[in-house]
C-alpha cells in the first residue's frame, strides 16, 4: 500500500489474482459506494488557465475552498463520503509484464471529470486533439517512466501550459453513490460557445445547404475507392 495526498494505491497478495474482488476494509480513502448518503453532494469547481481555484457549495454547506492544498483535501474529503474514486485495473508495465492495481483517488477523480467537461465547452477543438493525440500520452509515459527532470518533459510541458490557456470557467457537479455527474458548465471569458449559434431551431447563422460543396469534395477519393474495389471485385461492405 502507498498513500500519499493525491491517492492510495494497492498491490501484491491476493490482489495478484485479476479475478479476486478486493475486500471492502482495504479502501482507505473512499467509503463504500453502496452505503454512501442518500443525499448528493452538490459542488461548483472554478478553473483558471485549467488550474483549479475554488471549489463552493450552492447550498452552503460548506465555506468556499480556495488553495491547492485545501482544495484538494477538501474534494478528498467530499469524495470519500460519498465513494467516488474507486479504481480497479490490469496495467502494462515499462518492461511488458502487467501488472494489477486498485487505486483510491477521489479529488483526482472529481477535478479530471470536472476539467475534461469544460475543456468541452471553452478548448479549440483542434488543440484538444492534438493535446490527446500527442502532449497526454507523451506527458503520461514521462512521468511513469520517471524522466521529470529531463529536456523533453519541459518541452511537452509548454506545449500543456499553451493548451490550458483558454480554460477558464465554472462547472457545476454532483457526488453521489461512487459517481461525479456534471451539471452544467460556464465561462464569463470564453467565447467558442455560442447558444445562438449552436441552435437547432434557428438557421439564420448556417444553412443546411453550404456542405454540399464539402461533400462532393470528400467524396471524390472515396468514389475512386470504390470504383477500384469494384474492379477488384471486392464489396465496399462486409455485410
Amino acid at each position: 500500500m502507498d498513500e500519499n495526498l493525491a491517492h492510495c494505491s494497492y498491490e501484491a497478495g491476493i490482489l495478484e489474482d485479476p479475478d479476486h474482488t478486493p475486500p471492502e476494509d482495504m479502501w482507505r480513502l473512499t467509503n463504500n459506494p453502496l452505503t454512501a448518503p442518500n443525499t448528493p453532494e452538490d459542488i461548483t469547481i472554478t478553473f483558471s488557465k485549467g488550474i483549479p481555484t475554488t471549489v463552493t457549495s450552492p447550498n452552503s454547506s460548506f465555506s468556499p475552498v480556495k488553495g491547492s492544498v485545501e482544495l484538494f483535501t477538501k474534494l478528498n474529503a467530499l469524495g470519500k463520503i460519498h465513494g467516488v474514486g474507486r479504481t480497479d485495473i490490469v496495467e502494462n508495465r515499462y518492461i511488458g509484464l502487467k501488472s494489477r492495481g486498485c487505486y483510491d483517488s477521489p479529488a483526482m477523480t472529481i477535478l479530471r471529470d470536472a476539467h475534461m467537461d469544460l475543456e468541452g465547452l471553452v478548448m479549440d477543438r483542434e488543440v484538444r486533439a492534438l493535446r490527446d493525440q500527442f502532449v497526454t500520452h507523451s506527458w503520461s509515459n514521462l512521468l511513469y517512466d520517471g524522466k521529470y527532470f529531463s529536456p523533453e518533459r519541459e518541452f511537452v510541458e509548454n506545449a500543456l501550459v499553451f493548451a490550458q490557456k483558454r480554460v477558464n470557467g465554472q462547472v457545476r457537479l454532483r457526488l453521489f453513490k461512487g459517481h461525479v455527474y456534471v451539471l452544467g458548465r460556464s465561462s464569463d471569458t470564453e467565447k467558442l460557445y455560442s447558444a445562438e449559434e449552436a441552435s437547432m431551431d434557428s438557421l439564420d447563422n448556417f444553412s443546411p445547404e453550404e456542405t454540399t460543396g464539402f461533400i462532393g469534395i470528400q467524396s471524390i477519393r472515396l468514389k475512386k475507392y470504390g470504383l477500384q474495389k469494384e474492379e477488384e471485385g471486392e464489396k465496399l461492405s462486409r455485410a
